[in-house]
């Protein structure tokens, strides 16, 4: 999966998608490495969750309770590795916090970006034949509101 780097200062966040040696700066200053977060406490607002549906995966953001999707608090974007291909969609407040994804992977993992408290990764996998990650080729940019 690629990289998220984020500005401690302004919260601009970049994607590393192909890294060669030099960690991003911004503000005068190196950005830091999002880890991505794979457990939520707080009644599991946060960690994507994957339901098998007919002709693919539904991901939700929040098992038992849906994330807000308010002007200052949302889901930026909702994604899956599917044996290896990179599935993504952008949301905006609003939106309902999942998406559909047409696949028929047998192993998918899920990762959301959360305006506020950054990435969140699946702690659930399909179970199936491994397949090798995609070498990334290139560097995306998005802006964080605060």
């Amino acid at each position: 999966m690629p990289k998220i780097y984020k500005c401690s200062k302004c919260s601009t966040a970049v994607e590393i998608v192909f890294e060669d040696c030099c960690i991003p700066t911004c503000c005068g200053a190196p950005m830091v490495l999002v880890e991505p977060k794979t457990e939520d406490f707080v009644k599991e607002k946060h960690v994507p969750y994957i339901e098998k549906q007919a002709g693919g995966v539904l991901v939700k953001v929040g098992k038992e309770t849906a994330h807000p999707m308010v002007e200052d608090h949302y889901i930026v974007y909702i994604q899956i590795c599917a044996d290896g291909v990179i599935m993504r969609k952008y949301l905006k407040p609003g939106d309902a916090p999942e998406a559909f994804f047409k696949t028929d992977a047998s192993k998918i993992v899920a990762v959301e970006y959360c305006n506020k408290h950054g990435l969140w990764k699946s702690n659930q996998r399909s179970r199936g034949r491994g397949t090798r990650p995609l070498k990334p080729l290139f560097l995306r940019f998005f802006i964080q509101r605060r």
